[in-house]
């Protein structure tokens, strides 16, 4: 499966691989050597530690390079009256009564503990493309689905400060 991503994803992507490959490699490496001159590694905490560090870091950029290799990269403009990435959109859930704010990203980025909902999760496909006004069936499953109303959609914001998830 290949994840979509947008030109913005893929920068904040390689501007991590960079840091991570100059900076926090540099840095684990030194810790890893500093940890070794310690002496007898079966007792040394510090050596476990720095070595599992390391790993952890080679890993972050081995997965980032991937995603960017495999990545559909789309576009994140949409049309100033439809929900598309990176809007803010109030959604009204008729069953509960309630009105919850979200921001359509790429699943990349999705959060729902921060109401960032990817375009691909069963709310954020019922709504992507749609009008304020329009009533969307959100289908869970083949047998269980609700219904929404968009009620406003802000075009303002931007995916700056959404982080790249962490996996």
């Amino acid at each position: 499966m290949h994840d979509e991503l947008t030109e913005s994803d893929i920068r904040k992507m390689k501007e991590e691989i960079e840091y991570r490959k100059l900076v926090v490699r540099k840095s684990a490496l030194e810790d890893v050597k500093e940890a070794r001159a310690q002496g007898d590694l079966s007792e040394n905490f510090e050596y476990k530690a720095a070595k599992k560090f390391k790993n952890e870091n080679e890993s972050r950029i081995r997965y980032l390079e991937k995603m960017i290799k495999t990545a559909v990269v789309i576009s994140d403009e949409s049309k100033e009256d439809e929900v598309g990435m990176n809007n803010t959109v109030d959604v009204y859930f008729e069953d509960d009564d309630v009105t919850e704010t979200y921001k359509i990203v790429t699943t990349v980025r999705g959060n729902s503990l921060k109401n960032l909902i990817s375009k691909e999760s069963p709310l954020g496909a019922a709504i992507y493309g749609h009008k304020v006004g329009d009533r969307c069936q959100v289908k869970v499953n083949d047998s269980f689905s609700y219904y929404v109303i968009v009620k406003k959609i802000d075009n303002s914001s931007s995916d700056e400060e959404d982080s790249i998830r962490k996996f």
